[in-house]
């Protein structure tokens, strides 16, 4: 055991220098908030590599995805799959980034079912970390999903007829919706007790994804489903993203639908702002 005085040359006891506090270190607690957070980001970065299964998983849903909407569903609407592709790959692209957050959430539930979560609470380290954390490296597999969808869209047939800039906003309007989802993923993790119960999460995601604009116009639905699925969030991400990809579908006339690109903007951001504070305030309060 080591002890805490040091003894001077004359033979006087002196109280050993402590390292000083992370707080107190240079940079202070914001650099170790970045610190920390990218420490969890790399951790789960390397589970992609160790665990690739995972990866299949997350490749393997788009491929699915567009064979079973595109190409089964497809066949059955006017002028074909090939007619159905321009309408449903935008939608598409904003489901794979609604139904992200059941991921975020199993990852979350089975951190805490081990033992994980309760571990990086007694360290040193900064208590948004874990959250934070969890959100980039959930952004940058989303990344990932949009890239392998947008290829297999390519290779379908499908073309953004929007602009370069106006491709790249509509890429950047579906993470943000999947951004803002995290967070909603991170507070369903944390109030689920296990991994089991994480799992049936798919019973809230499966309406909130497909009861939208992701697959048919709201104003071809009967009238309280339509106006359900015209103010689900994805549906403002999915109308905007057509636009922006060139590939607009049929609006209605609400104020919802009209102004789809402001409320792709706005949705996310009203989501963050309530869930963020909610999953950091839940993390906190997580009993040892």
């Amino acid at each position: 055991m080591s002890s805490t005085v040091t003894e001077t040359a004359a033979g006087e006891k002196r109280p050993r220098p402590r390292p000083p506090a992370r707080e107190q270190a240079p940079g202070g607690p914001l650099k170790w908030a970045f610190a920390d957070c990218w420490t969890i980001v790399r951790r789960g970065l390397l589970h992609y590599r160790r665990q690739p299964s995972n990866i299949a998983w997350q490749l393997g849903f788009p491929v699915v995805s567009v064979l079973l909407f595109v190409y089964v569903f497809g066949s059955a609407m006017e002028g074909g799959a090939d007619a159905y592709k321009s309408y449903a790959m935008p939608g598409m692209f904003a489901m794979t980034m609604a139904f992200g957050f059941m991921n975020t959430a199993m990852l979350i539930a089975i951190d805490k079912e081990h033992g994980i979560t309760d571990r990086f609470r007694s360290m040193p380290m900064s208590p948004s970390a874990v959250v934070s954390g969890r959100g980039v490296s959930d952004l940058i597999g989303a990344a990932l999903d949009l890239a392998v969808m947008a290829a297999i869209a390519l290779i379908i047939g499908w073309r953004s007829d929007g602009s370069v800039l106006e491709t790249a906003a509509a890429f950047v309007l579906l993470l943000w919706l999947r951004f803002a989802l995290i967070w909603v993923g991170v507070v369903l993790g944390l109030l689920t007790p296990n991994q089991e119960a994480a799992g049936n999460l798919f019973a809230v995601a499966f309406p909130f994804g497909m009861v939208s604009s992701v697959f048919a116009s709201p104003a071809d639905m009967p009238g309280w489903l339509g106006s359900i699925a015209m103010w689900n969030p994805v549906s403002s991400t999915a109308n905007a993203v057509r636009e922006l990809f060139g590939n607009p579908g049929r609006l209605g006339d609400s104020w919802i639908e009209q102004h789809a690109m402001l409320m792709a903007l706005v949705w996310p951001v009203v989501v963050t702002a309530v869930f963020l504070p909610l999953a950091v305030r839940k993390y906190q309060r997580l009993s040892l």
